[in-house]
């Protein structure tokens, strides 16, 4: 009897398990036909009735930090306050068959007709608006202010857009949000939707590296050609945000919205998220940065100029200033008239990067480079030679090139090359470069890559002009004979040669370091916007050094101890850039704009570096339309070498 009952209890078993396996198979049976047989009519009218649309939908912007990871721009959440079309289509069809049954009883009493088609949809449109047009009113009462809805704008979202919600007021604030969101009564259709927004926190500092965007919703290279909506996106145009923009940009996501046979958004689902950009990290500090935009700023009103600090032993640019700025918020999301006018003023020319994208004159700081050509083409820098006084100005000197005066600001009197540098004398150097010659000269000029690309990765470089002996035998094939006077002009940093203020830094540094000519770098790396982000791997850029100057160590050595005496020496042309407590060693320089004989501007200089001892910044000051390189710049540079201590402090 044991036997039979161990032997039943095995079979209950599988009759139980057969029996939810029957059950189950019955009701997905079931189910299916359901939905295929009863529901299936249903189903295939709504599939005729509905399409799908795609919309591109823009990445998250990557960052653009400073050496100590500050944003100097940033992507920010924006609240925008919009109307999702879809839930208005029920009021839109009340307000149609009232509107249309009152409209048809006037037209048939008053002309004894029907309303023609051209009328219906007349009608339809304007009740379509005056629907929105209600809720949006109702709208601008919750958040305080009146908002009116353009007709022709409403009509072209209906026609075009009408599966995407349409925007009415940007930006909301945290008040008007709250205002929104407590309300117990949001109109019908009203919605806050969410999108990333471009956003430079320090408005125009560090505006000219930044750069700025421009609205462009396009598709680009690696996403699908066509999408049937893009939503509002950015591209870079200059600067960091353009010349970096594939990186910055990401990788934009898309959707698809699923729509009845009226274009209504029915459903809408992500197929692919967007990916963020990355992040760009750049050389500068932001604030010695904003010390250098205060400090050109204070010059005097409306000041046109540029300084650039560099890290003089690996060429690193710490700030990069140019005035006048602009904001780069202005641009988004476009200008007004106002600000287009700003920006194409012809004099003031603020979307010019005045450090790198310009050329200038060296005037007086070029003299290091024929100082250098001078001690290394075996001129005695002990060996005496005497200014002679101008006759029509006795308290100046000046030199004679032919019939042809040159004006110096020194005084008359007796020169050595260190005394010429310190009073930063004309008639010395010209005297002495002459001397030297023109291929000497030259070659020091090549020596610290004058004229040549600086490769600063803003899109706003440009290289200078620096004539060598190719350019001089063209010219004189010309009928333009290179002259004595010409190599005059050059030995004061005047005629035919053009630099920007990081040539002049780059030139300093190398100096300063003993010898090595760097590539200014202002990007140190990209990296993925959050640590562990597969957007892509971090790219470095490393110091690169350019050359070597190959100058004796001796002859380096006599130029800085003249440079730091052009700061302390009681006849210092750069007295003006003092600064307790550190030793700064300098050349001033003022550079003549000339149009025939008129002197119609000047460019001022100060180029400089401290710690004297062991240097670790460069500062280049220039100001157009200065006074002079000592009483416009060097102030400038002592107050930002001030602030620099007071940091460190």
């Amino acid at each position: 009897m044991a036997n039979t009952d161990k032997k039943e209890q095995p079979q209950n078993r599988l009759r139980i398990i057969s029996w939810f396996i029957v059950s189950g198979l019955f009701v997905l049976v079931s189910v299916l036909w359901y939905l295929q047989v009863v529901k299936g009519k249903e189903f295939a009218e709504v599939q005729v009735f509905q399409s799908s649309r795609s919309v591109r939908i823009p990445a998250v912007r990557g960052k653009i930090l400073d050496a100590n990871g500050n944003p100097l721009a940033e992507s920010r959440p924006t609240y925008r306050l919009c109307l999702y079309l879809e839930e208005l289509s029920p009021l839109f069809k009340k307000a149609y068959s009232i509107a249309m049954t009152n409209e048809a009883e006037r037209v048939l009493k008053q002309y004894g007709r029907k309303l023609s088609s051209q009328e219906r949809q007349l009608i339809s449109k304007k009740v379509r608006y005056w629907v929105a047009s209600n809720s949006i009113y109702r709208a601008g009462l919750l958040l305080g202010q009146q908002i009116q809805l353009n007709e022709d704008y409403f009509d072209k979202h209906y026609r075009e857009r009408l599966a995407i919600p349409m925007p009415i007021s940007s930006e909301l604030t945290s008040t008007q949000m709250a205002m929104i969101q407590e309300s117990p009564y949001i109109p019908p259709g009203v919605d806050i939707d969410v999108q990333p927004l471009r956003f430079y926190p320090y408005n125009t500092i560090a505006a000219h590296i930044i750069g700025y965007l421009a609205r462009n919703d396009q598709p680009v290279d690696g996403e699908d050609a066509f999408f049937n909506y893009l939503l509002p996106d950015y591209k870079g145009v200059i600067g960091i945000e353009g010349v970096f923009d594939n990186y910055l940009r990401g990788k934009a996501g898309y959707k698809s919205v699923m729509v009845n046979n009226l274009g209504y958004r029915q459903s809408e689902s992500i197929w692919t998220p967007a990916e963020p950009g990355n992040n760009v990290v750049l050389t500068i500090d932001f604030k010695i940065q904003e010390i250098a935009e205060k400090s050109l700023r204070s010059g005097f009103e409306n000041v046109k100029g540029a300084v650039v600090v560099m890290n003089p032993e690996n060429g690193d640019i710490l700030a990069i200033a140019s005035s006048p700025s602009y904001n780069p918020n202005d641009f988004i999301p476009r200008l007004s008239s106002q600000q287009m006018a700003y920006f194409n003023d012809s004099n003031l020319r603020p979307m010019i990067n005045r450090a790198s994208q310009e050329r200038y004159p060296p005037g007086s700081v070029f003299k290091i480079v024929t100082a250098l050509a001078c001690l290394e083409s075996g001129i005695d820098p002990n060996e005496k030679y005497t200014v002679q006084p101008d006759p029509s100005n006795p308290s100046h000197g000046c030199v004679y090139i032919g019939n042809r005066k040159i004006k110096d600001t020194a005084p008359p009197g007796e020169y050595d090359l260190r005394r010429a540098l310190v009073r930063s004398s004309n008639s010395y150097f010209i005297h002495c470069g002459l001397k030297a010659g023109l291929k000497r000269i030259l070659e020091m000029g090549n020596r610290f890559y004058l004229g040549k690309p600086i490769e600063l990765p803003t899109g706003q470089s440009d290289k200078g002009f620096f004539p060598d002996e190719n350019w001089i035998k063209a010219q004189s094939q010309r009928g333009n004979r290179w002259t004595d006077g010409d190599t005059a002009n050059l030995c004061i940093g005047q005629g035919s040669i053009a630099v920007n203020p990081v040539q002049i830094a780059v030139l300093v540094s190398a100096v300063a370091n003993g010898g090595k000519v760097f590539y200014p770098r202002l990007v140190q790396r990209v990296e993925p916007m959050e640590i562990g982000m597969s957007t892509g791997k971090q790219l470095e850029f490393p110091t690169r050094q350019r050359g070597l100057l190959n100058v004796s160590a001796e002859h380096l050595q006599f130029v800085r101890k003249a440079m730091l005496d052009d700061v302390e020496d009681i006849e210092g042309t750069g007295r003006a850039a003092a600064v307790s407590g550190l030793k700064i060693a300098g050349k001033t320089g003022t550079a003549e704009i000339q149009e025939g004989a008129v002197t119609v501007d000047k460019i001022t200089w100060f180029a400089s570096y401290a710690p004297y001892e062991s240097p670790k910044y460069v500062i280049v000051v220039m100001v157009e339309s200065g006074v002079s390189g000592g009483k416009t710049c060097a102030p400038i540079a002592g107050q930002i070498y001030r602030g620099i201590l007071n940091l460190e402090r």
